[in-house]
């Protein structure tokens, strides 16, 4: 989302935190899809907050790292495609939006594209977090605590962190409402990417900490990846591909991929 990575710090409100305590949610619906080859399954969860009865849908594509792993694929310059062309252009069996970028399209923050550094790291509060493919092991990680090295073949960073120790992340901002796009990992080899229908980023966090939002997965830790007009998703599906296309083209996108070495 253009410019915006600066703007979205300020949803990291403390004062919300009280509210997001308050908030349960509970799963409506849970149905899943697997893509022909049967390495990733896209579910679609719709989600209830008791009380409000407001409802919020998930899709997410969710994969083991012994059958597939991420790639960043990067758009450089103009024209850009969205991310159903760059999907059907490539390998990919699932993909969303990628990382935060400025009003140049230059990306914000670390990007890692077949191992090669596009952007380096950088400090700001809201790039928390990064996401990583490096070998089998596919991993979210607090910024501060990210070494790169030339094993890393794919990685992102953004924010905030949505999920740590499979709890949701206090402090998030619990008023602004916009479609989410996120990573979730649970610590014993399966990842998930996805998108949100309109919510808060305290209420997000609060659905990916249940039990099983993302099929039978329990995000362990999970990051926030660019939202609003940006978020979109495309899946490979065994009789046609599902795809929720974003308002606008981004400059760069992670698709999950059949692991070379399988």
């Amino acid at each position: 989302m253009r410019a915006v990575f600066w703007r979205e710090g300020a949803l990291l409100c403390f004062f919300a935190a009280g509210a997001v305590a308050q908030a349960e949610w509970k799963i409506a619906s849970s149905k899943p899809e697997t893509s022909p080859n049967e390495k990733v399954a896209h579910w679609t969860t719709v989600v209830e907050e008791k009380g409000s009865g407001a409802r919020a849908t998930l899709h997410s594509a969710v994969f083991e790292t012994g059958a597939a792993t991420l790639q960043v694929i990067d758009q450089p310059k103009a024209p850009r495609c969205d991310l159903a062309e760059a999907m059907a252009g490539s390998d990919a069996l699932a993909g969303v939006n990628g990382g935060y970028f400025d009003p140049e399209d230059a990306p914000v923050g670390l990007l890692v594209s077949r191992g090669r550094i596009l952007s380096p790291l950088r400090k700001a509060k809201l790039l928390s977090g990064v996401l990583s493919a490096r070998g089998n092991q596919i991993e979210i990680v607090r910024a501060s605590h990210f070494k790169m090295n030339s094993k890393v073949q794919a990685a992102v960073q953004c924010g905030p962190l949505l999920v740590e120790n499979a709890n949701a992340v206090a402090g998030l901002n619990a008023l602004r409402r916009a479609r989410r796009t996120f990573a979730a990992v649970d610590g014993k080899g399966h990842v998930a990417l996805g998108v949100s229908s309109a919510v808060s980023l305290a209420q997000l966090a609060r659905i990916l900490s249940l039990t099983d939002p993302l099929g039978e997965m329990k995000a362990v830790r999970a990051l926030n990846l660019d939202g609003g007009s940006s978020s979109a998703f495309w899946f490979a599906g065994e009789e046609k591909n599902f795809s929720l296309p974003g308002a606008k083209t981004v400059r760069d996108f992670v698709a999950i991929v059949p692991r070379s070495d399988r």
